[in-house]
């Protein structure tokens, strides 16, 4: 089985690769984010387009630096309508995130990119759309002081694998691509390309 280079400092995805027997080390990219958006702002591109190729430059960047190994890049974007949210910089943002998602439906866009030697061998992005109950203000600052810190891990200020999960009132899409992998997409590549067993 060969060992797969994660392009992530993500924990979580690491652990879904691990839990899933996936080989895999990680190898944060060093790409700056929020100026690869910033390129993209008049473009008309997508917040899919926005994960995908945030992904694909976190896989290069990796796969410059490791010849011959196979890179996989990560990335998720949450928007709402034409809104990009990103991680909550403190509790205050978290709150206004939670506020602005209550009674919505959002969109999680998980993308998942491929490269070896530079050249991009697969693009993904797996797609959930994430209904918010209506929650009262005074709720949303009992909620973020019961989660804490966990709030600033994640773009939507929650996380539904753990408390998150009470804020919703419906979920479409698979609980990988909402925990920031479309992993079975990504074995299915994998097994694909021969470098996990099938």
């Amino acid at each position: 089985m060969e060992q797969i280079i994660l392009a992530s400092a993500s924990p979580f995805r690491r652990r879904m690769l691990e839990a899933a027997g996936v080989n895999v080390v990680a190898e944060p990219a060093a790409v700056d984010e929020r100026a690869v958006e910033a390129t993209l702002a008049e473009t008309g591109a997508t917040p899919e387009d926005l994960a995908l190729i945030l992904a694909e430059a976190k896989a290069l960047d990796v796969s410059g630096r490791q010849s011959g190994a196979l890179v996989l890049g990560c990335d998720q974007t949450l928007s709402l309508g034409e809104r990009v949210f990103h991680k909550p910089a403190d509790m205050e943002a978290a709150r206004r995130h939670l506020l602005a998602l209550s009674g919505k439906t959002h969109q999680l866009n998980s993308a998942a990119v491929l490269v070896r030697d530079g050249e991009t061998l697969w693009r993904h992005v797996g797609v959930a759309h994430l209904t918010m109950r209506t929650l009262e203000p005074a709720f949303i600052g009992r909620h973020l002081a019961r989660v804490g810190a966990k709030a600033l891990e994640s773009v939507g200020a929650y996380q539904i694998e753990g408390e998150g999960i009470q804020l919703f009132e419906k979920v479409d899409g698979d609980h990988f691509t909402i925990v920031g992998l479309p992993l079975l997409a990504l074995l299915a590549e994998l097994r694909r390309l021969g470098a996990i067993d099938g």
